[in-house]
């Protein structure tokens, strides 16, 4: 498929998308929001991608949130229709492992696109947060409810009703993000990351990150129940069969997913 709006490529097991939109700070337009459901479905289906990247181009920008002057513009059935939140739904349902290295600003739709994913690795210039309410807005793509998960209610309430920015250092210290780099390490930190996560059972990734989003979006109980099959599954595989004789064997696991 051909791409206007991001760069999408695969390496050693890892694909990367890059919204390469910087003359507009990497703004997510709906077809932007496209092209990255159809890229991240496309990395999805893909046997030879284990992991997949999503970052910005340049080093100012992750994303800058949408375009105000589409905000403008849009209407009642635009809100009901809620076009960003369908599409970040699904990137944190995909079922590999998605890391956000986020380069630059990640503000609005942009911060929203980070906590959508499993994973954020920051440059330690990086700025984020929720500043919707300064456009009379509040951030609709899930924002309210995935910033209680990560931060908690009380900090993520004083960052959405005071739309205050914070840098990435204490975005680090509430738990927005999970490790900050130098600006020139970022992606090469998300590729580390993501070549730890290749190296283990695939299988085992895949339906752990599933039973944590059934916790979150589903409650306990019927986590623990997701967890309970899922793991019973995973008793039957060869991956598991590999790893605990690898173990066992003090050596290297080379897994199949299977």
């Amino acid at each position: 498929m051909t791409y206007e709006n991001i760069l999408a490529e695969k390496a050693e097991g890892i694909g990367t998308i890059t919204i390469n939109r910087e003359e507009v700070r990497n703004a997510i337009d709906p077809p932007t929001y496209r092209e990255i459901i159809a890229a991240m479905e496309a990395f999805e289906a893909d046997d030879e991608v284990r992991v997949i990247i999503i970052t910005g181009a340049g080093d100012k920008s992750f994303a800058a949130g949408s375009d105000i002057r589409q905000i403008r513009e849009r209407t009642m059935m635009d809100g009901l229709a809620a076009p960003p939140q369908r599409a970040l739904s699904k990137i944190e349902d995909i079922e590999k492992p998605v890391i956000a290295a986020i380069n630059g600003f990640a503000l609005g739709g942009g911060c929203e696109l980070s906590m959508a994913c499993d994973i954020r690795v920051a440059s330690d210039r990086a700025k984020l947060g929720q500043p919707e309410v300064n456009l009379g807005i509040m951030p609709g793509a899930g924002g309210t409810q995935r910033l209680i998960n990560l931060v908690g209610l009380g900090k993520a309430k004083e960052l959405i009703l005071t739309g205050d920015l914070i840098d990435a250092v204490e975005a680090e210290r509430i738990g927005l993000v999970n490790k900050v780099v130098p600006a020139d390490q970022v992606m090469e930190a998300a590729r580390e990351m993501a070549r730890k996560i290749i190296a283990k059972g695939p299988l085992a990734v895949r339906l752990a990150k599933m039973t944590m989003n059934a916790g979150v979006q589903g409650g306990q109980a019927a986590a623990m129940l997701v967890e309970r099959f899922a793991q019973t599954a995973l008793m039957t595989t060869e991956d598991k069969n590999e790893g605990t004789s690898a173990f066992l064997e003090k050596r290297k696991a080379e897994f199949k997913g299977r």
